[in-house]
């Protein structure tokens, strides 16, 4: 015996250590993304040879900021096997809520965290009705759009405000760090956080168990609740955010600047590579997403196609990537 746990001791230790998957492998669905959106831009290109200039790049990078940063609030919850339709007016309303807390004598930061505060409270109103009520996501956040989307009305009576901050543009083309923009900084802190949190830590690990399979993640000791909850918080907050960043650039606020944003977030995740059945995805895929989106909607405005394209140009994208996805898991 003693002769064959030593054998067993010897093989054990002799025997070839199972190899880390290669960066290749674990990004091939995101690196196939980029290079659609390579023979997108050449594609543009052939037709507008300025698509391919370096100041349309910069516009595409400040055109898509918003829409990424509020994709990657909008994956966690689809990751998590939800969905959240109200991103859109909470975007909106928090732009409504900044520039009228500024109207009223507060400076840019608390007026800021006002408008925070609006994603944070949509997003714990979600989470708690999904949660703690049982009641569908769908439902759920189809009602708190609404609402989100009437309040943008009634605190303004439906007109667009002006911030009153010269300044606060800073916020979003300012430069915290020399020569990078704010909007690209925020965009890469998000992203590399996002991305580094879903694969290395454990909490991270959990919006995964959640969405692949509730029952299991709780026999597992998985909070559940608690994890499904917090993905609507940071949905409603990142949608939030992204509403300052819209409103700090074009230093005004409209009831209805986003009500596209969701429909396109949405896409942006699903053409990343997340399942809407839940438990897959990654940051890098909804960032890839939402840059593919950008580019369809500029390429779509060089070529001087009708705008009224875009939205079904939107749709034709997400009905592919969802089918893609449907035919992947047979």
């Amino acid at each position: 015996m003693t002769t064959k746990a030593n054998s067993m001791t010897t093989n054990d230790k002799t025997a070839p250590l199972p190899k880390s998957p290669s960066l290749l492998s674990v990004y091939r669905s995101e690196l196939a993304i980029a290079f659609a959106c390579v023979v997108l831009l050449v594609g543009v290109g052939f037709f507008v040879p300025a698509a391919l200039s370096p100041g349309n790049f910069a516009n595409i990078l400040q055109a898509s900021a918003p829409l990424v940063i509020m994709s990657l609030g909008v994956l966690i919850v689809i990751i998590t096997g939800g969905i959240d339709l109200s991103v859109g007016s909470i975007f909106s309303l928090t732009g409504m809520v900044t520039a009228l807390a500024m109207a009223n004598g507060f400076g840019d930061i608390s007026a800021s965290v006002a408008g925070l505060g609006v994603g944070i409270v949509f997003g714990s109103i979600n989470g708690a009705l999904v949660t703690l009520v049982g009641l569908a996501p769908f439902v759920v956040t189809l009602i708190t759009y609404a609402v989100a989307a009437s309040l943008a009305f009634i605190v303004t009576n439906g007109r667009s405000l002006g911030v009153n901050s010269p300044d606060y543009w800073l916020f979003n083309s300012g430069e915290f760090i020399p020569g990078l923009p704010n909007f690209i900084l925020f965009c890469l802190i998000f992203t590399v956080v996002l991305e580094f949190v879903l694969r290395k830590v454990t909490a991270g690990r959990w919006f995964y168990s959640v969405g692949s399979s509730p029952t299991a993640a709780y026999l597992l000791g998985i909070p559940v609740k608690r994890t499904r909850f917090a993905a609507y918080v940071i949905s409603g907050t990142m949608a939030s955010f992204a509403g300052l960043l819209t409103v700090s650039y074009i230093l005004n606020a409209e009831a209805t600047v986003g009500a596209s944003l969701m429909l396109q977030a949405i896409a942006a995740v699903v053409i990343g590579g997340a399942s809407l059945s839940g438990g897959s995805g990654s940051a890098v895929g909804a960032v890839l997403g939402a840059l593919m989106i950008t580019i369809i909607q500029n390429g779509v405005n060089l070529i001087g196609i009708n705008s009224f394209w875009q939205g079904s140009v939107t749709g034709l994208a997400i009905l592919v990537a969802v089918l893609i996805d449907r035919f992947s898991h047979r």
